[in-house]
């Protein structure tokens, strides 16, 4: 089981496959630059689809030959740019799509269409997105701090099960899975704590499931003798399932931003890994988000 980012590289590294990434609106020098870095490491090869001239301009000042990657010229809506970059995955001719410089709402469109994107047949049209960081030997989960705002129960458990491939990914058959609120009773004026109790008494097949925990009692072995938790899950979390977008997105950047952890994120749901950066993730972040995407490739094969 990966326990680190430094094992989770040399394994990717050792595999010596590649795969290939459509990047939709790839003049954009964060995400482009996240895809040279990979593709200088030698476990990607890039189709790079946008403004050509801006695109070729920034590989030059990144030190890149332009004949290196496949540029598809491209200067219209953000949302073609997108379906061009899904269409390709579709179609076999690249493994991942990315998220260059376009709204998450328009990349989204373009992945969740029934028709032309990259939802499995027969499945629930849901994309999660899923941020994992190193937490005292282990990888640590948290979604969905991007996409679902307010998810409902039955949406709740479907983020779970989109996690659910990424951690086996990483070698956990079985994660323990805490669904977050402030406390750990259940209290009518939280509704947080109804739902959180709801889906732990319902369960989710292949993993086990807690809450309402509160993040302390969900990660800190300190806090759950300190409190009396008695709890399979508590003090050791491995994925942290948050009841709504503002506490998923203040929690990412608090362990980005506050903690100065390096977090790599995907999203779920689709039938291929799915890449979107922010701008304000760190290179390193960007990096390992890409090597996060080529290890669920080579493990769905």
């Amino acid at each position: 089981m990966f326990t680190n980012f430094k094992d989770l590289e040399a394994y990717v590294l050792a595999q010596n496959t590649k795969k290939r990434i459509a990047l939709a609106n790839a003049h954009d020098e964060p995400a482009l630059s996240a895809v040279v870095n990979a593709k200088r490491k030698g476990v990607v090869e890039g189709t790079l689809i946008g403004k050509e001239p801006e695109i070729i301009e920034m590989l030059h000042e990144m030190g890149e030959n332009e004949a290196d990657y496949e540029i598809i010229h491209f200067d219209g809506e953000e949302l073609e740019a997108a379906k061009i970059a899904v269409k390709l995955v579709k179609e076999g001719k690249a493994d991942i799509p990315m998220k260059g410089i376009l709204q998450t709402s328009s990349f989204a469109k373009a992945i969740l269409n029934r028709e032309t994107g990259l939802i499995p047949e027969g499945a629930r049209r849901l994309m999660s997105h899923v941020g994992m960081f190193e937490y005292e030997g282990r990888f640590v989960m948290i979604t969905d701090a991007a996409i679902n705002i307010t998810p409902d129960l039955e949406t709740q458990i479907g983020i779970i099960e989109n996690a659910l491939p990424v951690a086996r990914a990483l070698g956990n058959e079985c994660p323990k899975v805490a669904v977050l609120s402030a406390v750990e009773n259940v209290s009518e004026k939280m509704p947080s704590t109804v739902t959180a109790a709801a889906i732990a008494e319902r369960g989710v097949e292949g993993c086990v499931v807690s809450g309402p925990l509160a993040l302390d009692g969900a990660i800190s072995m300190e806090s759950v003798k300190h409190k009396g938790i008695a709890d399979p899950v508590a003090g050791q979390a491995d994925i942290l399932l948050v009841p709504f977008i503002e506490v998923g997105n203040a929690l990412y950047k608090a362990v980005t931003y506050i903690a100065g952890k390096t977090v790599a994120s995907g999203v779920c749901g689709a039938s291929s890994p799915v890449i979107i950066t922010s701008r304000a993730d760190s290179p390193e972040s960007k990096y390992f988000s890409i090597l996060l995407a080529v290890l669920r490739c080579m493990k769905q094969q």
